[in-house]
């Protein structure tokens, strides 16, 4: 290969190429960010190449390698993270190859690296008794804790992805009937939610105490951190963490060992399946695009029980609320994005 600057490349291909030919969104566009500030952090904590200096044939099959075993025993990446950086090294190759096809025989190898295989693990989630003592911890008398009682609650209530719910804003919640939210999901596809009038109760609440129920902030975050900003899924998930801690104390044995954000969307899905709800419906819910991912909940859940849709859904007290780029400078151009 030869010694050409990728500093160039990447700015491009972050700011012009993903956004304004592929159209991708902006999380996807930032999963990429993320790869390339570990790839450049890899490059100059094991390669000593400062992010200026890296070449396009410092971007070849063994460093990538290297990476990506770096990321798994020194990062402590999962097997399904790892093929996920894989996957962003892959597409932008592929980009370059495009730009400079000289370098196609080195690209070509790495565009040749194999995606590790998963297995496939088991679908951890709650029965509704453990998901009530949960969602009834957070202190509704604080502003804190009716943030927390909201989040949780609309994590369970939608079935939502953990981003889903930190991209929410206002203008996203219609309180009148029938209540409903609207979710932006993966590849900035649109889902219409309907909720429970105890949630639309519990949001409305949340609202007014935010203040978020103001046209002029219809905009903003739905869920904030202390300092006004967008609650990140990093946020998220510690904020879930809290609680799960003192309901495993309460409910000793109910809880898998690793609850996380998503394991409120597996509850909800095993819940809505065991009242006798059709798949295609939680499937709409969910905002799978095909229903055979669905059906692995009904592969899960040997014992299917019916009942009343309404009854599989409203864990939430009706009668009241729950009590619930180019030099040396790449590298800080990347993390400024987003």
């Amino acid at each position: 290969m030869k010694q050409i600057n990728l500093s160039v490349y990447i700015s491009n291909y972050l700011s012009k190429y993903l956004p304004g030919i592929a159209g991708l969104s902006t999380n996807t566009i930032l999963s990429y960010r993320d790869m390339f500030r570990l790839l450049i952090t890899f490059y100059e904590s094991e390669l000593s190449i400062s992010p200026e200096k890296i070449q396009i044939n410092n971007l070849n099959h063994d460093n990538i390698l290297n990476f990506l075993k770096w990321l798994e025993e020194n990062r402590g990446n999962s097997i399904s993270t790892r093929n996920i950086r894989l996957a962003s090294i892959h597409a932008f190759s592929r980009y370059l190859m495009k730009k400079e096809p000289s370098c196609m025989a080195e690209i070509q190898k790495i565009l040749d690296i194999p995606y590790k295989k998963i297995r496939k693990g088991s679908i951890e989630y709650i029965d509704q008794d453990s998901m009530k003592i949960l969602l009834e911890l957070p202190d509704m008398e604080t502003k804190v804790g009716l943030r927390d009682a909201t989040l949780l609650s609309l994590l369970y209530d939608t079935g939502c992805r953990v981003q889903e719910l930190c991209d929410l804003k206002p203008i996203d919640i219609r309180l009148n009937t029938p209540a409903t939210i609207k979710i932006t999901g993966k590849g900035n596809k649109i889902r219409i939610v309907p909720i429970l009038p105890s949630m639309a109760k519990l949001l409305e609440k949340y609202m007014e105490s935010y203040n978020l129920n103001k046209d002029n902030l219809n905009f903003s975050p739905l869920f904030q951190n202390r300092m006004g900003e967008k609650l990140t899924r990093k946020g998220v998930s510690y904020i879930v963490d809290k609680y799960v801690e003192i309901a495993k104390e309460i409910r000793k044995g109910s809880f898998p060992e690793r609850f996380t954000p998503h394991c409120f969307r597996h509850s909800k899905s095993m819940h809505l399946l065991q009242a006798g709800v059709n798949l295609i419906y939680i499937r709409d819910l969910l905002g799978h695009v095909d229903v055979k991912t669905t059906e692995i909940y009904a592969r899960i859940d040997g014992e299917m029980k019916r009942k009343a849709l309404e009854k599989g859904m409203n864990i939430i007290p009706e009668d009241g609320l729950p009590v619930w780029q180019e030099n040396k400078s790449l590298l800080e151009w990347l993390n400024s994005l987003g």
